[in-house]
């Protein structure tokens, strides 16, 4: 068993997340403390600039290196604030590209200059290797959500409503089915920040005060994105220009975030899968928006949860998974699956990157 600090910084651009476990990358020993420093609003900035720009961004800018010093400095804060000794991080970094249909994913921030800011070795680099032989590289979670759900009762659904919302379902007999269903709050936390200049529908008070918008919606699910075949995943900005077209800026911004909601929650229903699940455990967070929970329980037919009526911690669990997984870089266990990303076998992945001895 080793003990792992894991660090994720999702689509959301909040902040970043850290969690300790006790692991071997196979089985939990135990649950460490865990933490979140949200990002100061300069850096949330940036962040979306890069999620703007990374598509004619080069590695090269001269933009890049102050965003990623930033970064990479508030994950050492995080680990050093978790004051739980460990030895290994788990490091996902901050994804500003994803398009893994042309073998494509960028996640920035510097592991050099983590392990040397806490002289902890570092896992990282966690997709490359995935979307190099043509993997989707994403979700990444499903194999953590299978160890944790081990004793549940199944089918299974995970669901995790991040900017980008992804499920993996588990089988009775253990199979994995992951992709992402479509977008999670990220149009939303944008229409809010638009309307009201919040980063978030705070208890999703703005969307139930309005009504879906039926043809706008129609037109949402008419991506083509919802025909593809699973496994399948998604850039953060994947429906930008999609949402921008369908006539939701026409709407009251109450209606429009309904409409967004309701958009969510019926990709979600789209997800197709050889059995249906039995119940659907929500993590992320748009599990605290009761507008978002209320539209996926209308549209699911199934029991639908937070994680935390397991004894989940849905605030970090997404840390913990890294935590996970760099026990799994470390001892050469795979990553993915033909299931989750659609690689031809179980893949390993990741890189160690050591602190340099003075």
């Amino acid at each position: 068993m080793l003990r792992v600090i894991g660090l994720m910084s999702g689509t959301s651009l909040d902040g970043v997340d850290a969690a300790g476990l006790e692991t071997d990358g196979e089985r939990i020993g135990s649950f460490g403390p865990a933490l979140t420093i949200p990002y100061d609003a300069r850096l949330r900035t940036d962040l979306r600039q890069m999620l703007d720009f990374a598509p004619v961004l080069a590695p090269q800018d001269p933009r890049l290196p102050s965003v990623v010093a930033r970064l990479t400095e508030y994950h050492a804060q995080a680990v050093a604030a978790l004051r739980w000794p460990a030895s290994l991080i788990g490091f996902h970094g901050q994804t500003v590209l994803h398009r893994p249909d042309r073998r494509q994913t960028w996640q920035v921030g510097d592991a050099a200059m983590l392990a040397a800011r806490t002289g902890i070795a570092v896992a990282h680099d966690f997709r490359a290797a995935d979307v190099a032989v043509g993997g989707q590289g994403a979700p990444l979670a499903p194999v953590f959500h299978a160890t944790l759900a081990a004793n549940l009762q199944k089918p299974l659904a995970v669901l995790n409503l991040g900017g980008v919302a992804n499920v993996t379902w588990i089988g009775e007999d253990g199979a994995l089915i992951a992709f992402d269903t479509g977008p999670g709050n990220g149009p939303l936390d944008d229409w809010a920040a638009r309307h009201t200049g919040e980063p978030f529908d705070r208890d999703g008070q703005m969307a139930r005060g309005g009504h879906p918008d039926a043809s706008v919606l129609a037109r949402l699910m008419g991506h083509p994105y919802f025909r593809r075949r699973s496994p399948k995943s998604l850039d953060r900005l994947e429906f930008s220009d999609w949402i921008a077209a369908s006539g939701v800026d026409r709407l009251l911004a109450a209606d429009g975030a309904a409409t967004l909601v309701a958009f969510t929650a019926e990709a979600v229903a789209a997800a197709q899968f050889p059995a249906p699940p039995r119940r659907w455990l929500v993590c992320g967070g748009g599990r605290r928006n009761p507008a978002l929970m209320g539209a996926l329980r209308a549209v699911l037919q199934a029991t639908v949860q937070p994680v935390e009526a397991v004894g989940w911690n849905g605030d970090a669990l997404e840390a913990q998974c890294f935590a996970y997984l760099a026990a799994r870089v470390w001892a050469g266990l795979p990553l993915t699956f033909p299931g989750t990303t659609g690689v031809a076998y179980p893949l390993a992945g990741g890189v160690i990157t050591r602190p340099e001895r003075q």
